[in-house]
């Protein structure tokens, strides 16, 4: 197992504060006291900002092996408090990055039709689900109450999982790195997972 993570990249960048010799050690420090073998970490950023009323932000990110990028951050009264405190949001959401691979692998196989990623038809007329009620066409519309930019990673179905798992989030958006192909992965209602490939309709002319 990792016990440390030796010359390990950390950057660390100050937004309107100057960034002293001993919060710059005390942020590395910190990020290679990081024991955990799984993500493994590839860089680190360190993100320190001064907000206003004196609110000291920290943030960080790594970036790690198989596509995994871990961010997090807090705001305290005091600068080496937020950098604690994000570094054990950062070591919680390691912990759950390896639980899942752990779980991943011990999975005990659940039949010949249900093992692996489920792909659906490539057309969407054949990704709705008899089990997933359809709204009927005079139901009123729903509000669009967020919106947000997100990137899009290049990812394996295999990571794709994971991103959503570890994020909380109901669908991944994601990019196949060798084909560069547009995918959606999101939870069935059996547990399951489902891919759903977008494609542009050409109408005849």
């Amino acid at each position: 197992m990792q016990t440390a993570n030796i010359n390990l990249p950390v950057r660390v960048t100050g937004r309107h504060v100057s960034i002293t010799e001993a919060m710059r050690d005390h942020a590395e420090k910190k990020v290679a006291s990081l024991h955990l073998d799984y993500p493994r970490i590839i860089e680190a950023r360190v993100i320190l900002d001064v907000e206003c009323n004196f609110r000291h932000r920290a943030e960080i990110v790594l970036h790690c092996a198989n596509h995994i990028t871990i961010e997090a951050h807090s705001t305290t009264a005091d600068m080496y408090a937020s950098i604690d405190e994000t570094i054990a949001k950062v070591a919680r959401m390691m912990r759950k990055h390896k639980t899942a691979m752990l779980k991943r692998n011990h999975r005990p196989g659940k039949g010949k039709k249900r093992q692996g990623v489920k792909f659906l038809a490539d057309q969407l007329g054949d990704v709705i689900e008899p089990s997933i009620p359809v709204a009927p066409e005079s139901a009123p519309e729903g509000l669009i109450v967020h919106k947000e930019v997100s990137r899009v990673k290049p990812l394996q179905e295999r990571e794709a999982i994971e991103e959503m798992e570890i994020r909380k989030m109901p669908f991944v958006l994601f990019k196949h790195p060798q084909t560069e192909r547009l995918s959606i992965l999101y939870r069935r209602q059996d547990g399951d997972y489902a891919v759903v490939h977008p494609q542009m309709e050409v109408k005849a002319s």
